[in-house]
């Protein structure tokens, strides 16, 4: 029987009306979908179709907001070192930052500056930052916490190492900093100068003479060589005090202390000019066979005898917390300073032996690193 519209059969085997067969059905398979919709269907469509025009109108601008790339925060980076000294650090401080989920060249922008040593670049270097307007200034030691804070008082700075911010007028207190300045210390105060001359004293008996060697450039140093004078008094000794503004002084130094007979020095390592050449230090104190007290663990990885010191790593992971909340909206003002809680003994055992000491064993058994 065919299909009155198609022709086709629309049930083959079955008679048609004309032989008897039943009446054709309107439609058949074949020509279902040529069927014009009915007014509903055609209303339905067309209401269906108005909605996702509408919603597409609706979610564009939400697509190009989201779209939009993140603003990258800029984050100054202010040094007294130079770059390939502090590279150490600097992964440090950057590794604090991605735990925190801000990644260098995604979502922050770290400028950095680095005064080489010198302390007279700073204020221009701290002023370039200012320029450019970043968020948060690190401003690394002293220095250049000073620097900084010479250069701007909205701009918020974390220290990262500082000796005595109270002493120095950045900050109000340790619990209450108040201002522009928050971060962390890299001591308890001068009275670790105290500290140290004790522990040098120590590993080298007998020792009538010490020599101290620091940086008067460096705003925090004169308390330290006044405590560490008194020190010396209490425990009997000598100090013989020695002054290097630059790397120039290093070997004219190291010649008074052989010429007045010292026997060991305190090196006030944490100054950067000192930091920058520390190797060279380290190796005038072994050609001059002088057992070494040094105030960074950096110094005794590089041969010092000793140090007695906060891990310098942690701080610069630490100073990436204080930047993360500012970035979240804290004011430093309201952040309190840190004061680090552990200090390492760390003793190099292979400088001993260069220079012919024999450390007496109770102090090896105190410390928390011994270098073989």
């Amino acid at each position: 029987m065919k299909c009155p519209r198609c022709q086709h059969d629309n049930a083959p085997g079955v008679k048609s009306r004309a032989e008897g067969g039943p009446r054709p059905a309107a439609t058949c398979p074949a020509c279902v979908p040529s069927n014009p919709p009915s007014r509903k269907a055609c209303a339905r469509r067309w209401l269906l179709a108005l909605s996702a025009a509408l919603l597409a109108l609706l979610a564009a601008p939400l697509a190009a907001e989201a779209q939009q790339p993140v603003r990258a925060h800029r984050i100054g980076y202010l040094a007294a070192t130079g770059a390939p000294a502090a590279a150490h650090l600097v992964e440090a401080f950057r590794q604090g930052l991605r735990d925190l989920g801000h990644v260098e060249g995604k979502n922050i922008v770290i400028e950095y500056r680095w005064a080489d040593g010198r302390y007279e670049r700073l204020p221009d270097l701290a002023a370039e930052l200012v320029r450019l307007k970043v968020d948060v200034i690190l401003a690394v030691v002293q220095p250049a916490a000073l620097a900084a804070r010479g250069a701007t008082s909205t701009i918020p700075i974390v220290m990262a190492a500082s000796l005595d911010p109270v002493g120095a007028g950045l900050v109000a207190s340790l619990a209450r900093p108040g201002g522009n300045v928050t971060g962390l210390t890299s001591s308890v105060g001068p009275e670790i100068a105290g500290k140290h001359l004790e522990l040098l004293t120590a590993a080298v008996p007998g020792t009538s003479r010490v020599a101290i060697l620091w940086n008067p450039a460096h705003p925090a140093y004169p308390a330290l060589v006044r405590e560490a004078g008194g020190a010396a008094r209490s425990l009997g000794a000598q100090l013989q005090v020695l002054e290097a503004r630059s790397p120039d002084e290093f070997d004219g130094g190291f010649t008074a202390m052989v010429r007045e007979r010292a026997g060991a020095l305190l090196l006030l390592g944490g100054d950067p000019m000192f930091f920058l050449h520390r190797s060279r230090l380290v190796d005038l104190a072994t050609r001059n066979r002088l057992p070494t007290m040094c105030g960074i663990r950096e110094y005794v990885e590089a041969g010092c005898l000793m140090a007695y010191a906060t891990n310098t790593r942690d701080l610069w992971r630490r100073a990436a917390t204080y930047v993360d909340r500012i970035l979240k909206g804290a004011r430093p003002g309201d952040l309190p300073v840190e004061q680090p809680t552990k200090f390492d003994l760390v003793i190099n055992m292979k400088a001993a032996r260069a220079l012919g000491l024999t450390i007496p064993p109770a102090l090896p058994a105190r410390a928390d690193q011994v270098i073989e």
